[in-house]
């Protein structure tokens, strides 16, 4: 196989080397990351005032978790889940090594980004559920459901402000465009600086 052709079967562009990138994020995954963000954004302005579009809304969010979770194991290779044991025990380690400026280069999720989607799709899974069932008969006007999605959707709201933090910082520190990467689906690829 010619180097054109493997450049091509992994995604690489055909530009010049300062110029390369790698196609990271499929437009599934994209997709579905900014969808999820508008419903997180609908959800949290509408409890109370608008509670029919709020329901409907957190239902979306539970069909989005439910998509992720099958496009964690179908999806392209940086949608999977097969590296998310390895980065999360690199996780204490990598945020440990930020405080000094040392990122290391990560094509997918760094070890801190995948901390944060497990965090993530964790929270909104809970928030979501508890949502859904009080509104059951059997569920409907339970404290602790009640008060556990509460907690839930206000740990989602502060990891979503500390994951736009975290994606500006990093963004910053590796002279990267990383909100252009999930709209685009890629990266630029460096030579060792």
């Amino acid at each position: 196989m010619n180097d054109k052709a493997v450049r091509d079967a992994r995604g690489v562009s055909n530009r010049t080397p300062a110029d390369r990138t790698v196609a990271v994020w499929d437009l599934p995954l994209r997709l579905w990351h900014w969808v999820l963000a508008a419903c997180v954004l609908a959800a949290w302005f509408t409890p109370t005032v608008y509670d029919s579009l709020h329901r409907i809304v957190g239902y979306a969010v539970i069909g989005l978790l439910v998509f992720r979770l099958i496009w964690g194991f179908r999806g392209s290779r940086y949608s999977r889940f097969r590296m998310i044991g390895v980065r999360l025990r690199a996780a204490p380690s990598y945020l440990w090594n930020l405080r000094r400026g040392i990122t290391g280069r990560y094509i997918g999720l760094n070890p801190a980004g995948t901390l944060m989607l497990v965090a993530l799709l964790l929270s909104l899974a809970v928030s979501a559920i508890t949502g859904a069932l009080s509104v059951t008969v059997t569920f409907f006007g339970v404290w602790w459901i009640e008060d556990t999605h509460a907690y839930a959707s206000d740990a989602v709201i502060v990891l979503v402000v500390l994951h736009i933090v975290g994606v500006v910082a990093m963004g910053l520190l590796q002279r990267e465009n990383l909100i252009r990467a999930m709209i685009s689906g890629r990266k630029h690829i460096r030579r060792h600086q």
